[in-house]
Protein backbone atom coordinates (compact mmCIF):
# COMPACT_ATOMS: atom_id res chain seq x y z
CA UNK A 1 0.00 0.00 0.00
CA UNK A 2 1.08 3.53 -0.99
CA UNK A 3 0.47 5.93 1.64
CA UNK A 4 -1.77 5.95 4.63
CA UNK A 5 -3.35 9.33 3.82
CA UNK A 6 -4.69 7.13 0.74
CA UNK A 7 -6.70 4.18 2.79
CA UNK A 8 -10.07 4.21 3.43
CA UNK A 9 -12.47 2.08 5.86
CA UNK A 10 -14.29 0.17 4.31
CA UNK A 11 -17.42 -2.16 6.40
CA UNK A 12 -18.25 -5.37 3.91
CA UNK A 13 -21.73 -7.71 4.88
CA UNK A 14 -20.56 -10.85 3.78
CA UNK A 15 -23.24 -13.60 3.74
CA UNK A 16 -23.30 -17.39 2.02
CA UNK A 17 -26.41 -19.84 2.33
CA UNK A 18 -24.98 -22.73 -0.57
CA UNK A 19 -22.53 -25.35 0.15
CA UNK A 20 -19.66 -24.60 2.76
CA UNK A 21 -21.04 -21.57 4.01
CA UNK A 22 -18.30 -20.70 6.32
CA UNK A 23 -15.87 -22.02 3.56
CA UNK A 24 -17.08 -19.72 1.12
CA UNK A 25 -17.01 -16.28 3.35
CA UNK A 26 -13.65 -17.54 4.10
CA UNK A 27 -12.31 -17.77 0.54
CA UNK A 28 -13.78 -14.59 -0.49
CA UNK A 29 -12.04 -12.68 2.74
CA UNK A 30 -9.07 -13.98 1.16
CA UNK A 31 -9.79 -13.25 -2.26
CA UNK A 32 -10.32 -9.59 -0.74
CA UNK A 33 -7.66 -9.38 1.63
CA UNK A 34 -5.53 -10.36 -1.45
CA UNK A 35 -5.89 -7.49 -3.36
CA UNK A 36 -3.10 -4.66 -4.39
CA UNK A 37 -3.77 -1.78 -1.84
CA UNK A 38 -6.24 -3.53 0.30
CA UNK A 39 -5.91 -5.55 3.95
CA UNK A 40 -8.59 -7.53 5.13
CA UNK A 41 -8.13 -5.60 9.28
CA UNK A 42 -10.38 -7.46 10.77
CA UNK A 43 -13.12 -10.48 10.80
CA UNK A 44 -16.19 -10.54 12.53
CA UNK A 45 -17.50 -13.51 14.27
CA UNK A 46 -20.14 -15.62 11.87
CA UNK A 47 -23.76 -15.69 12.52
CA UNK A 48 -26.46 -17.95 11.34
CA UNK A 49 -29.56 -16.05 10.25
CA UNK A 50 -33.13 -17.16 8.83
CA UNK A 51 -33.38 -16.39 5.06
CA UNK A 52 -35.48 -13.01 4.47
CA UNK A 53 -37.83 -12.49 1.58
CA UNK A 54 -37.89 -15.94 -0.15
CA UNK A 55 -38.12 -17.93 3.34
CA UNK A 56 -37.96 -21.24 1.21
CA UNK A 57 -33.93 -21.79 1.52
CA UNK A 58 -31.14 -22.42 3.27
CA UNK A 59 -30.35 -20.11 6.84
CA UNK A 60 -27.07 -17.85 5.69
CA UNK A 61 -23.84 -17.52 7.32
CA UNK A 62 -23.11 -13.62 8.12
CA UNK A 63 -20.26 -12.07 8.66
CA UNK A 64 -18.81 -8.08 8.35
CA UNK A 65 -15.17 -7.80 7.01
CA UNK A 66 -13.47 -4.73 7.86
CA UNK A 67 -10.91 -3.87 5.05
CA UNK A 68 -8.28 -0.63 4.61
CA UNK A 69 -8.37 -0.07 1.09
CA UNK A 70 -7.04 2.22 -1.72
CA UNK A 71 -9.60 0.95 -3.83
CA UNK A 72 -12.40 4.03 -4.83
CA UNK A 73 -15.88 3.08 -3.80
CA UNK A 74 -16.67 2.07 -7.71
CA UNK A 75 -13.53 -0.16 -7.70
CA UNK A 76 -14.23 -1.81 -4.46
CA UNK A 77 -17.68 -2.49 -6.09
CA UNK A 78 -16.17 -4.27 -9.17
CA UNK A 79 -13.82 -6.17 -7.37
CA UNK A 80 -16.68 -7.29 -5.05
CA UNK A 81 -18.90 -8.68 -7.64
CA UNK A 82 -15.53 -10.51 -9.76
CA UNK A 83 -15.03 -12.31 -6.45
CA UNK A 84 -19.05 -13.23 -6.04
CA UNK A 85 -18.42 -14.40 -9.59
CA UNK A 86 -15.27 -16.36 -9.23
CA UNK A 87 -16.89 -18.18 -6.14
CA UNK A 88 -19.51 -19.07 -8.35
CA UNK A 89 -22.48 -16.65 -8.06
CA UNK A 90 -24.00 -15.93 -11.55
CA UNK A 91 -24.34 -11.90 -12.50
CA UNK A 92 -27.81 -12.89 -13.43
CA UNK A 93 -28.93 -13.83 -9.70
CA UNK A 94 -32.27 -13.66 -8.40
CA UNK A 95 -32.58 -10.95 -5.52
CA UNK A 96 -32.82 -12.52 -2.46
CA UNK A 97 -32.38 -16.10 -3.57
CA UNK A 98 -30.23 -18.64 -2.43
CA UNK A 99 -26.39 -17.67 -3.21
CA UNK A 100 -23.05 -18.97 -2.85
CA UNK A 101 -21.37 -15.42 -2.13
CA UNK A 102 -22.95 -12.27 -1.56
CA UNK A 103 -20.73 -9.09 -0.69
CA UNK A 104 -22.33 -5.96 -0.03
CA UNK A 105 -20.72 -2.63 0.90
CA UNK A 106 -22.23 -1.25 3.76
CA UNK A 107 -19.85 1.88 5.16
CA UNK A 108 -16.58 3.46 3.11
CA UNK A 109 -15.36 5.99 5.28
CA UNK A 110 -17.99 8.73 6.17
CA UNK A 111 -18.97 8.61 2.48
CA UNK A 112 -22.96 9.22 1.31
CA UNK A 113 -22.96 8.12 -2.37
CA UNK A 114 -26.37 7.40 -4.12
CA UNK A 115 -25.84 5.95 -7.59
CA UNK A 116 -27.51 3.78 -10.31
CA UNK A 117 -24.86 1.33 -9.02
CA UNK A 118 -23.95 1.92 -5.55
CA UNK A 119 -25.49 3.40 -2.91
CA UNK A 120 -23.63 3.95 0.36
CA UNK A 121 -24.14 3.85 2.79
CA UNK A 122 -25.96 0.06 1.98
CA UNK A 123 -29.63 0.94 1.61
CA UNK A 124 -30.69 -1.97 3.92
CA UNK A 125 -28.48 -2.06 6.47
CA UNK A 126 -30.09 -0.30 9.21
CA UNK A 127 -32.99 -2.63 8.86
CA UNK A 128 -30.73 -5.96 9.85
CA UNK A 129 -29.77 -7.69 12.69
CA UNK A 130 -27.75 -10.37 10.30
CA UNK A 131 -25.31 -7.22 9.58
CA UNK A 132 -26.09 -4.84 12.51
CA UNK A 133 -24.90 -7.81 14.95
CA UNK A 134 -21.54 -8.59 13.34
CA UNK A 135 -20.91 -5.07 12.59
CA UNK A 136 -21.04 -3.98 16.04
CA UNK A 137 -18.78 -7.09 17.02
CA UNK A 138 -16.11 -4.48 15.10
CA UNK A 139 -16.95 -1.40 15.72
CA UNK A 140 -20.03 1.09 16.56
CA UNK A 141 -19.85 3.07 13.59
CA UNK A 142 -22.18 6.28 13.01
CA UNK A 143 -24.05 5.72 9.68
CA UNK A 144 -23.88 9.04 7.86
CA UNK A 145 -26.81 9.05 5.99
CA UNK A 146 -29.18 8.38 9.46
CA UNK A 147 -26.38 10.05 11.79
CA UNK A 148 -27.03 7.34 14.68
CA UNK A 149 -24.75 4.78 15.44
CA UNK A 150 -24.95 1.30 14.20
CA UNK A 151 -25.85 0.04 17.94
CA UNK A 152 -28.71 2.81 18.03
CA UNK A 153 -29.74 1.69 14.60
CA UNK A 154 -29.97 -1.84 16.18
CA UNK A 155 -31.74 -1.30 19.12
CA UNK A 156 -34.95 0.47 16.69
CA UNK A 157 -34.69 -2.42 13.97
CA UNK A 158 -37.61 -4.18 13.75
CA UNK A 159 -36.15 -7.03 12.14
CA UNK A 160 -37.50 -10.06 13.74
CA UNK A 161 -35.91 -12.69 12.11
CA UNK A 162 -33.72 -15.48 14.07
CA UNK A 163 -30.26 -15.05 14.33
CA UNK A 164 -27.66 -16.60 15.99
CA UNK A 165 -23.77 -17.08 16.35
CA UNK A 166 -22.14 -19.75 14.99
CA UNK A 167 -20.36 -22.04 16.60
CA UNK A 168 -17.26 -21.75 13.90
CA UNK A 169 -15.81 -18.22 12.97
CA UNK A 170 -14.60 -17.38 9.20
CA UNK A 171 -10.71 -18.31 8.74
CA UNK A 172 -9.40 -15.51 6.55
Amino acid sequence: MHSAQSLHTVFLGAGSNIGERHRNLARACRMLDGLPGTAVAAVSPAYLSEPVGHTDQEWFCNAVFRLETELSPEALLDTCKRVERSLGRPPDHPRWGPRVIDLDILLYDDLVLRTDALAIPHREMHKRKFVLMPLLDLADPVHPGRLKSARTLLEECGDSSRIVRSERDIEC
